[in-house]
């Protein structure tokens, strides 16, 4: 209700976060590494106190509580579950190292994230590639296109692979039907860019020395292989929780809670302890396991969950909020949905905002109804589920996995590109694909 009321200012303390989040490491990198959960918690207090002044106090906790029991904490679960369990497993193989060999990696990895989710083959495979390209004098683009593909374009074929899609499942769009209607654009955009890979990394390993180490073929060895089935556990509770709906909630600091997450997000936490306890610390020390990683994302998602509750609101608010204008867009004067506007508004948004929610809204706009999405409005679905998915690889924040692969790499001695400098990379390689594909796969 109060979405309709609220203007653009209210926004500005996410603005300034996300400003923050692109300034502070290159500007005042020493600062921004010990302080950057208090930059994120003084951007936080500058929407809540402002809102609790003007609506109370009450509106403002019922926000709070809102996006921490129903979206924040679920989140960070289940990264925190993912990111303990595969930092559990030591991978060694030739899982790079040569354009060859990179190029076999990203395509696998992107198989797997639509089945262990983005994040959790990001976790995975992030740190073999990065042992075995790390002598490469020129590895940065392996990782960025690794954000890309694994992190996120990977994850567009099963409801497991990113949230959004898992969302539209819980909404009633079955479970086959994003690898029936977005295999071919993932196909074609996942094609182009492996082969653009594969030709970067190729010009740069001919000019390195070919008696490098990080081109010798290393033996496969797993261990720690038992957390595989953590791995299959934590799937397996967020699969139930999307199909398991018994009427039951429970009571959680002033939120009502459905006992289904709670089973979910209770056997995340048990996996996650479990799986740091029993790991042997030497596997835990090959991988060079840290909780910064996880620790930074957790705080600046944090901010981000409460910065953003503004501009949800108003996007909800469709036609009478601020963003109205931009709602309109979305139809043609009969009424008539325009995919490729669906497919720019909600990827843009989704570049910066959580996709899931920004999914959800275009999902409700475009009339809610699973049956007729999946029927007649298939294209429209596909638009909506395509940029959710696609878009959120066009910054660190646009999906969970790309700002864990950054601060992993980061962690281990990989110099990665700047908030800005890392957008560079999408607008070269993946934007003149989505116009492309807009033209080809929504009507533009």
């Amino acid at each position: 209700m109060l979405g309709a009321q609220l203007s653009l200012i209210w926004v500005l303390p996410f603005a300034g976060l996300l400003l923050s989040i692109a300034l502070f490491p290159v500007l005042r990198g020493a600062f921004w590494n010990r302080h950057h959960g208090k930059v994120a918690a003084f951007w936080a207090l500058a929407f809540l106190a402002p809102f609790a002044a003007l609506y109370g106090v009450a509106p403002a906790w019922g926000e709070l509580i809102h996006v921490a029991a129903d979206e924040y904490v679920p989140f960070i679960l289940l990264l925190l579950a993912l990111y303990t369990v595969s930092g559990g497993i030591w991978l060694s193989g030739p899982f790079g190292g040569t354009p060859f060999r990179n190029t076999a990696t990203l395509a696998a990895g992107m198989v797997l994230a639509s089945f262990a989710g983005t994040t959790g083959a990001s976790v995975l495979l992030i740190r073999p590639l990065i042992e075995t390209n790390r002598e490469r004098s020129h590895n940065v683009h392996v990782f960025v296109f690794f954000i890309l593909l694994v992190g996120n374009i990977g994850g567009a074929l099963t409801p497991l692979g990113d949230p959004p899609l898992f969302l539209g499942f819980l909404l009633g769009v079955h479970f086959f039907w994003p690898i029936r209607n977005l295999l071919l654009p993932t196909a074609a955009l996942s094609g182009i860019l492996l082969f653009a890979f594969f030709l970067i990394d190729s010009y740069h390993a001919r000019s390195e020395d070919k008696d490098h180490p990080s081109r010798r073929r290393p033996r496969w060895h797993i261990a720690g292989a038992w957390n595989f089935m953590l791995l299959a556990a934590i799937v397996g509770a967020v699969l139930v929780s999307g199909v398991w709906h018994p009427g039951i909630e429970v009571p959680v600091a002033g939120a009502k809670v459905p006992l289904q997450s709670v089973m979910r997000d209770g056997i995340l936490v048990l996996v996650a302890i479990l799986s740091f306890i029993v790991t042997p610390k030497a596997v835990h020390k090959a991988n060079e396991f840290a909780w910064f990683p996880i620790l930074e994302v957790a705080k600046l998602f944090a901010g981000l969950f409460v910065t953003i509750i503004p501009a949800i609101a108003i996007l909800k608010a469709g036609s009478h909020g601020a963003l109205g204008a931009l709602i309109h867009l979305t139809s043609d004067a009969q009424g008539q949905p325009i995919e490729s506007a669906y497919f720019w508004l909600t990827g843009g948004l989704s570049s910066v905002l959580d996709n899931a929610p920004t999914y959800l809204i275009f999902f409700n706009m475009a009339g809610g109804d699973a049956g007729h999405l999946m029927g007649p409005l298939a294209g429209t679905l596909v638009a909506i589920s395509a940029g959710a998915v696609f878009m959120g690889a066009n910054t660190y924040l646009g999906n969970a996995p790309n700002f864990i692969v950054k601060s992993i790499c980061e962690h281990r001695g990989v110099k990665m590109p700047s908030f800005f400098g890392y957008m560079l990379w999408p607008a070269v390689f993946l934007l003149p694909l989505f116009l492309a594909g807009s033209f080809v796969f929504f009507r533009l």
